[in-house]
């Protein structure tokens, strides 16, 4: 019999995603997500909608279930709200996680997969960015995750927890068939927003700061395809299955795309060129963020598929012409 995993936050874009690749590797998937920002059309398997700060239906779940693992992706994840209402970010993020590590040792569950950011090195003192790189997140965002992160190691080493941590970079694009894809009610990712102003959904895109220290003026960031995240976590998952205590590594291409290359994909695309404006830099934003990646490599025999932006761009432009939610 296969695997039984429980996704948290599986019906927003990354969850989703990950728990439809996992079906596709012969995992026994069921969800549980709130709702409220993710959608019950994308959802795989059995959906139990609940808030992850609600233990004790946490636990009923994870007891009815008999799973072997969870991937947990719930979270609260719009920077600029965390700087505004911090309050909410701490309770969902850190609070939430505790909550779900309490209800699995409840259930008897110790085999975790939790979904983090590079959002916790904050403003990098050298590139590429690797694991061991100074954690000094700038927004409560990326403070709530490194809280997160140092509970769970700490229950790896005192409460025998099994578990793995993955800091993404930019994930980008969607499911190469269109069946799934980036939905989010308040979009803050710069490749669905340039697609919308493409297609005349929004307006023109503002472009912060083209004076940058960079190869073409705007900042460069790491795209990293949503399936190599979604393989990310299968292989992280099987390595605990086969009794590993987990890891932490960092999940981006090492490639780093300018704001004006990631433009310029979508217009070649598209045979027009995205509307948009300059305006002036925004508070916190780096010049530049990649990752250096050798460690999950190594470990987990990983390696990103999609490093191509126009090939990223590609999938996340058949998703935004015929969205299925």
């Amino acid at each position: 019999m296969s695997a039984r995993v429980l996704v948290v936050g599986g019906a927003g874009y990354i969850g989703s995603v990950s728990a439809a690749v996992l079906v596709g590797h012969g995992f026994e998937v069921e969800t549980y997500d709130d709702l409220s920002t993710g959608h019950a059309q994308a959802v795989q398997g059995k959906l139990h909608t609940g808030d992850i700060r609600d233990q004790h239906k946490l636990t009923a779940v994870l007891k009815a279930g008999n799973f072997d693992a969870v991937m947990h992706f719930a979270a609260k994840s719009l920077v600029g709200e965390s700087v505004t209402h911090p309050l909410g970010y701490y309770d969902v993020n850190v609070g939430g996680t505790a909550t779900l590590v309490q209800a699995m040792q409840d259930a008897g569950v110790n085999r975790l997969v939790f979904s983090s950011t590079c959002a916790i090195y904050g403003d990098p003192q050298y590139l590429p960015l690797d694991e061991e790189h100074p954690q000094k997140p700038v927004s409560p965002y990326g403070a709530s995750k490194k809280m997160v992160e140092e509970i769970l190691a700490a229950c790896r080493e005192r409460e025998n927890l099994q578990v793995t941590t993955l800091r993404y970079f930019n994930a980008a694009g969607c499911m190469p068939n269109g069946e799934l894809g980036e939905s989010h009610r308040t979009e803050t990712h710069l490749i669905p927003l340039a697609i919308s102003a493409a297609l005349g959904q929004r307006p023109p895109l503002s472009l912060y700061g083209d004076d940058y220290d960079t190869r073409d003026g705007t900042c460069i960031r790491d795209y990293i395809h949503v399936l190599d995240l979604a393989d990310a976590h299968i292989k992280a998952l099987n390595q605990l299955l086969q009794g590993s205590s987990g890891h932490a590594f960092n999940v981006g291409t090492g490639v780093g795309t300018t704001v004006r290359e990631v433009l310029e994909a979508i217009g070649r695309h598209l045979g027009t060129e995205v509307p948009h404006a300059v305006t002036s830099r925004r508070d916190g934003d780096p010049p530049a963020l990649y990752a250096k990646a050798d460690r999950i490599r190594q470990v987990l025999n990983w390696q990103p598929e999609w490093t191509d932006i126009d090939a990223i761009v590609e999938t996340a432009l058949k998703w935004a012409i015929t969205p299925k939610y």
